[in-house]
């Protein structure tokens, strides 16, 4: 078992996860209003869905790929519809003058959290064309040859860690600066973030629009 595929497989979660897209900033949105673990939790759902479509990749399952790449256009649809509704709450909301510390009544907001970043990270199915093409460079998937489950499944758990460590450092990172900011501050890069996840669900949908 060559072990230099699950290193292989942490730096493409890595590269992956460190992408600026509408995920990054709900990420780093929940993170300023809602506390680290909130933050934390969907980055791990994120790392879900990368690891998800990460193994349908690397173990070839082209029947399932296909459906997802085929049906792209209805589930881009509930995705930007989705992202329309979390940045407009945003915007008409409140951020918290403080993180909940009580982890006993967050159970139900940390679920929450987590399945609505994994549903909404696989709302763009041609990522998987992304992995085929990446796994396929390193000797990875049908594509390459290379069939040995052992060896797939170690990228698939270099990805998820890889994409789970990016969102731990950058979660960290924004609740040590959120410890230091006004809440005038917070206010305004609450509604920035708003507005930009907006933008980006509005973006999705006309992309559909155009491609059509």
């Amino acid at each position: 078992m060559d072990l230099s595929f699950l290193v292989r497989g942490c730096l493409i979660g890595l590269a992956v996860a460190a992408t600026v897209g509408p995920m990054s900033v709900l990420c780093m949105q929940r993170t300023l209003h809602r506390g680290f673990l909130i933050g934390l939790i969907s980055g791990l759902g994120i790392a879900t869905a990368d690891g998800l479509y990460g193994s349908i990749a690397a173990l070839g399952l082209t029947v399932i790929s296909g459906f997802l790449v085929r049906q792209h256009v209805w589930i881009q649809v509930i995705g930007g519809l989705f992202l329309l509704y979390l940045g407009i709450r945003t915007l008409f909301s409140k951020p918290a003058s403080r993180a909940a510390t009580v982890v006993a009544t967050q159970v139900g907001s940390f679920i929450a959290a987590y399945a609505s970043t994994v549903l909404l990270t696989l709302t763009n199915p041609l990522t998987i064309l992304s992995f085929v093409a990446i796994f396929a460079g390193i000797g990875v998937g049908n594509i390459s040859g290379n069939n040995s489950p052992a060896t797939a499944l170690l990228v698939v758990a270099g990805v998820f860690f890889g994409s789970a460590l990016w969102w731990c450092l950058l979660t960290g990172t924004i609740s040590v600066i959120r410890t230091k900011l006004t809440a005038q501050w917070l206010l305004w890069i609450h509604r920035l973030s708003g507005g930009i996840i907006t933008l980006f669900g509005l973006f999705a949908l006309v992309q559909l629009g155009l491609g059509s």
